[in-house]
């Protein structure tokens, strides 16, 4: 295992050595010069594109450090404007956004640490293995070609020039591959953490994308809420409102009918007795929407369940939660799940789909498959993005994988504990 690990460390120490020179020296350098430009106004159509290769090529190593060394480093990018104009004045102002942000110049300064010193430690775990090997090599007789040819050969601090010194290099090599069995993992790592340490945010900068955050989730519950008021009341008035209005005008014919007509006033009585029949189901339903009985009763799990029996297409549902979660993050799970369930089955084409939900590491992850046609993708005022908007006022995150000819993949996450709160029902 370790030396499978330290070949890997290898391999990807000569990668990373690939990227930091061709890559970061290339971007500095055109980055830098388009920087200087800007006066000239060539720098402003310059800047904007290099900016953003530079943000990639920083995101391609957060990538690799998670993936490679489990190092997390954070995006402190600002969003980009929604309402950027296009022409001449939009471009000044995207290279003036791009340029206030303090990320783009820790990316900038980034960049110079990665294709120094991270091209040093990147190259220092590639190099432990393979020159620990060259001592074996040496001792198997490759020196003498060597030797004949350019005089004595150096390993290390052992000048080779004979069978004798050559056959040294083997127990020096080994001491070279011991090294690396140990150091070129711990080298890598070292590298992605001197990326973090320039890449990831500031406490500062930390702090104003949390604020930004709270402000936006605000802003997206306070809209949430009053749509979902509007939602009530249109609901109501056009639906048992309008019975029970109805219903009342029909008792009144009934009371004026009784005597004179009472088989008139009879059909008039069945046909109130429907109206509020009808007008409880709609209240119901209502009810419902705002916050399930089962959901109350049994907990998230159950109200899930049975949301699954009332689909047409057939659902089957997973769910592994050993307690509950606070009623308003059950409340928004459940409204997200329904949402991306009756988008599925409207939209996707789907025969089959799929719901998981556990809880694990402080996190509620709910995942919902289905076998359609696939394409689904969040988009501005969509159902998918109303969905990342309640999720979003309980820090949660919505993910979608859905390629063309499926099958599609939602997968939600809220942050959360759960408590041995019991079911009332």
């Amino acid at each position: 295992m370790k030396v499978r690990t330290a070949l890997l460390a290898c391999v990807r120490g000569l990668v990373l050595a690939f990227l930091t020179l061709a890559g970061s020296i290339t971007l500095f350098t055109l980055l830098v010069v388009s920087i200087c430009l800007i006066p000239l106004g060539i720098g402003a159509f310059t800047t904007p594109p290099l900016v953003l290769a530079v943000r990639a090529h920083a995101n391609q190593r957060r990538l690799l450090a998670v993936t490679w060394a489990g190092v997390r480093i954070q995006v402190p990018y600002r969003p980009l404007p929604a309402d950027r104009r296009p022409g001449v004045t939009g471009q000044v102002e995207l290279c003036a956004f791009l340029l206030k942000d303090p990320a783009t110049w820790r990316d900038l300064l980034w960049l110079v640490v990665d294709m120094v010193a991270g091209c040093v430690s990147a190259l220092l775990a590639a190099a432990f293995v393979p020159y620990g090997i060259e001592g074996f090599v040496m001792a198997a007789g490759v020196w003498k070609p060597i030797v004949d040819a350019s005089g004595t050969y150096w390993y290390a601090f052992l000048p080779i020039g004979s069978w004798g010194t050559a056959f040294l290099a083997a127990p020096l090599g080994a001491g070279f591959l011991g090294l690396g069995l140990v150091l070129s993992p711990l080298l890598l790592r070292g590298h992605f953490l001197l990326t973090r340490a320039f890449l990831d945010p500031s406490p500062h900068m930390a702090l104003e994308q949390r604020v930004q955050r709270l402000t936006e989730t605000r802003h997206d519950a306070v809209d949430t809420s009053a749509a979902e008021l509007r939602r009530i009341e249109r609901d109501l008035h056009d639906g048992a409102q309008a019975r029970l209005v109805a219903m009342g005008m029909s008792l009144g014919t009934v009371e004026a009918l009784i005597e004179r007509d009472p088989a008139k006033a009879k059909e008039l009585l069945a046909r109130a007795r429907t109206n509020s029949a009808e007008a409880l189901a709609e209240l119901r339903d209502l009810v419902r929407g705002i916050h399930p009985p089962v959901l109350a009763e049994r907990g998230l799990g159950d109200a899930v369940r049975a949301l699954a029996l009332r689909m047409a297409v057939p659902v089957e549902v997973d769910v592994d939660l050993p307690g509950r979660a606070e009623e308003p993050v059950e409340s928004a799970a459940y409204f997200a799940v329904s949402e991306v369930l009756t988008n599925a089955a409207k939209h996707a084409g789907a025969a089959r789909m799929w719901v998981d939900v556990h809880h694990q590491d402080g996190m509620l992850r709910i995942a919902v498959t289905d076998d359609g046609h696939g394409g689904a993708e969040i988009t501005p005022g969509g159902g998918l993005s109303g969905v990342e908007r309640r999720l979003g006022t309980f820090d949660g995150v919505l993910a979608v994988s859905s390629p063309v000819g499926g099958p599609t993949m939602v997968t939600m996450e809220i942050p959360c504990a759960l408590s041995a709160r019991k079911p009332t029902g």
